[in-house]
Order: C-alpha cells, then structure tokens, then sequence
C-alpha cells in the first residue's frame, strides 16, 4: 500500500526542469528517507508531495485521492510538512507554537475544543515538551526548539508527516534525539514518515526505505540493504568509500575514503580507548 504516488510528475523552477515524468510510490505506514548531493532535488521533490510546489505535468496521490483536487484543510488534515529552518514569531511560547497545528480543524463554527487540546498535550507529551510549554520558542536550545516544531506538526494528527532536513544544525546527541523520537512514532502508531537526510549513515539506520535522487532521477530506491553499497554511493554522491555493516545495528555504514591519519595494522588490534 502506498501513502503518496507520483505519477509522470514533472516539475520545473520557471524554465529550468528538476523532474521529468517521474513515478515514485512511498509506502504507507514506513520510514522513507531521500538522500543525494546537494542541489539535486530531494527538497523540491518533498515540497512537490505535500503541495506546496504546483507541478507542471503529471499527479500526485494522497491516500488514493488526487491532491489537486483537495481543499488545503483536507490536505492538511491528511498530511503535515515540517520545511527546513522554520522560524516562530519572536516571544511565541511553545505551547503557542504547538496550537498552530490545530488549524485545520478550525472554523467559524468549530472553535477551540476539547479534542483540539487533548491533540496539543499529546504532541507536546509525545516530544518530550511538556515541561517547557510556557517557554519562548526563541529561548530554547536547537533541539529542543526542533522538538518544539515536530510537536505542532504532530498536533495536526495527521497519518503522513514530511520533514525537510529535520537534523540539520544539530548536534550528534540532538539528531538522535530527533530521529529516535520520529521512529519511535512510526513503531507506536504506524505514521508514514518522509524525510530528506544528509548523513547516509542515519538514513540507512532509520529507514525502511531509501529513494537516492540524481540529476532529476530517481537512481535507485528499495531497502538500504538492498541498494546501499559503493556503486550507488560513487554515481550518487561521486565519493569513493567502502560500505560495511554497522556493529551494532546490522544496517549499511558508509566508510569514505580520502585524507586522514592511518594507525598502524599493530595500534588497529588495541581497542579504541586503550591506546
């Protein structure tokens, strides 16, 4: 079953064409991660799937149903986007902040609710916000102020969730932080999850499927164990490098070759720590 199809979508900024008569199907209820060198695509190709980006040829489908077709409230009340570096107005708290993700379920006849505050303590609970609800957005560390942003996207209550880059700036604990949170989503509640990744490494950890994006092409998409290995990682990212298997996790690890220091084959039989 897939959550978003695309078919025969191209896609162009003015004149310049990114996409031509692309077809790509993300699974439902799994972890999708576009990976590929800069500039080639991958956000473009995420914006396109939430609508934010009008193609100029082809479809997409959401649950079946043609995008296009649907009111911005239906698609909202469908699908959730976080873009990359989102700014919050200056003094908006968080649990202001997390509110937001409530709109859609607004009218003129439907005010705030019992339903839309049981979604916000949710989300803020889910991200671990709770105790920093009263707290300035602009006050709080990047990941924490991250956290805060995955919040009001989760308050939406949406079955899909797109998240640009949601790791870039932070630190190694903080991307963690993040990306555990997000998988932990997918296993408890089957949430269908997008993301754009740069760290191959992580990508191939977290998700269940990889799609790599070059020169507008869908190169190759499939489980990291299955497309992960130093020939996609050459044509894709142009870096020679050796692919091994993560120790502790089993999945692909992406070892580049290039500069650096070299132990001795004596100093790499000590244990790291003990040298």
């Amino acid at each position: 079953m897939t959550a978003i199809q695309a078919k025969n979508l191209t896609l162009a900024y003015g004149q310049k064409p990114i996409f031509a008569e692309l077809d790509l199907a993300i699974p439902k209820g799994k972890i999708t991660v576009f990976i590929g060198s800069n500039g080639c695509g991958k956000s473009t190709l995420l914006r396109s799937l939430a609508r934010l980006l009008k193609p100029q040829g082809g479809a997409i489908l959401l649950d079946g149903s043609e995008i296009a077709k649907l009111s911005s409230k239906e698609v909202a009340r469908r699908l959730a986007i976080l873009p990359q570096g989102p700014i919050a107005p200056e003094g908006l708290t968080v649990h202001q902040l997390v509110k937001q993700g409530r709109y859609p379920y607004q009218s003129w006849l439907q005010q705030w609710s019992h339903e839309d505050e049981k979604q916000v303590k949710r989300a803020l609970e889910a991200t671990h916000m709770d105790e920093f609800s009263s707290r300035s957005v602009d006050s709080l560390s990047g990941g924490q102020r991250q956290r805060a942003w995955i919040a009001m996207t989760l308050a939406q209550n949406t079955q899909t969730i797109l998240l640009d880059e949601p790791t870039t700036y932070l630190d190694m604990t903080h991307q963690i932080e993040i990306l555990d949170l997000l998988f932990e989503l997918n296993e408890r509640e089957q949430r269908t999850i997008v993301m754009v990744l740069h760290d191959i490494n992580l990508a191939c950890r977290y998700a269940h499927h990889i799609v790599a994006v070059k020169d507008g092409l869908i190169h190759a998409q499939g489980e990291p164990e299955s497309v992960m290995n130093e020939r996609l990682i050459q044509e894709v990212f142009d870096l020679k490098c050796q692919v091994a298997t993560d120790p502790i996790f089993g999945t692909p690890m992406c070892i580049p070759y290039g500069k650096g220091r070299r132990l001795s084959p004596e100093m790499r039989k000590t244990p790291i720590g003990a040298l």
